[in-house]
């Protein structure tokens, strides 16, 4: 599948689109891109001069790659300056994600960045590094050079690109990618920060290879245009674990240093120790 067909939404009915998606490495749907996608459908029913400012999405099921995805979109309000939208996503299981985002036509106002960029190598020093999806290019910033965070643990860093040149003109295009491709290093940082705490010494891979996790939420804010295309910065940190989930907070620079997007994220992370502990069996528990 190429990137065109990734965003390309079928209509199907009233205020209904219709998406298909890869396998993935892991097996069935990447969470980033049905939350991409449910943001394209919900685009689809707003004026041409509203952009999507957030979004807050819940997965709810495990995507099938088999299966086509259904985007039901719900007009919650049409304002002045601002418009809400539902959209649920289905498949023949039922309901596999609930994302609702937020639109504002542009208006003048003073434009104030209070984080900013840190001081890390750029991605042109950074040597090229294998990808789980050929669509996105991905170099890790090296853990030993990043600063211990001022809240927080498990910090990770790595400059993201898409694969190919998009439409420059295409806004919407380049945030839906952005919110696809911030999907993919809060698992990371939680893991990162349970690692740090509880288990010095032990070979990284091992020990998460002893764990199971799942994204519960996804949250963007996009705060100013933004080339997906074109290299990124993302920043996360783990900010607690608590219940099995840990929230991670991260922030996205361009490769210039402007600040274009903060991200939040709930991921459930089980190990299998904990696991065995409680059911004398060994077995993650992806039933949530």
């Amino acid at each position: 599948m190429d990137l065109g067909e990734l965003f390309t939404l079928e209509p199907h009915g009233s205020d209904t689109l219709v998406g298909v998606g890869p396998r993935y490495p892991w097996g069935g749907l990447f969470g980033g891109q049905i939350v991409a996608q449910a943001l394209r459908a919900a685009s689809a029913t707003v004026e041409a001069d509203l952009a999507p400012h957030s979004l807050r999405a819940y997965f709810i099921r495990r995507g099938d790659h088999t299966e086509p995805v259904r985007y039901e979109v719900d007009r919650i309000r049409n304002g002045r300056s601002f418009a809400t939208r539902r959209v649920v996503a289905r498949q023949a299981v039922g309901a596999i994600l609930n994302l609702e985002a937020s639109f504002q036509r542009p208006e003048p106002a003073d434009d104030h960045q209070n984080v900013p960029m840190p001081d890390v190598v750029s991605a042109e020093d950074l040597p090229e590094q294998e990808n789980w999806t050929n669509t996105v290019e991905r170099r890790d910033v090296p853990p030993a050079s990043l600063a211990r965070p001022a809240q927080g643990r498990g910090r990770v860093a790595a400059w993201m690109r898409v694969s190919d040149p998009l439409d420059p003109d295409d806004d919407l295009l380049h945030r839906c990618w952005l919110a696809y491709i911030a999907d993919d290093m809060p698992t990371e940082s939680v893991r990162q920060s349970m690692y740090e705490r509880d288990a010095p010494g032990v070979d990284l891979d091992t020990w998460w290879g002893e764990s199971f996790g799942v994204s519960l939420d996804h949250s963007v804010w996009f705060h100013r245009p933004v080339r997906a295309d074109r290299w990124h910065l993302y920043d996360v940190t783990c900010h607690t674990f608590v219940g099995a989930r840990g929230l991670v907070v991260g922030h996205v620079f361009s490769n210039d240093g402007v600040h274009v997007a903060t991200i939040t994220q709930e991921v459930l992370i089980r190990h299998q120790r904990a696991a065995s502990a409680d059911s004398g069996d060994g077995a993650p528990r992806p039933d949530r």
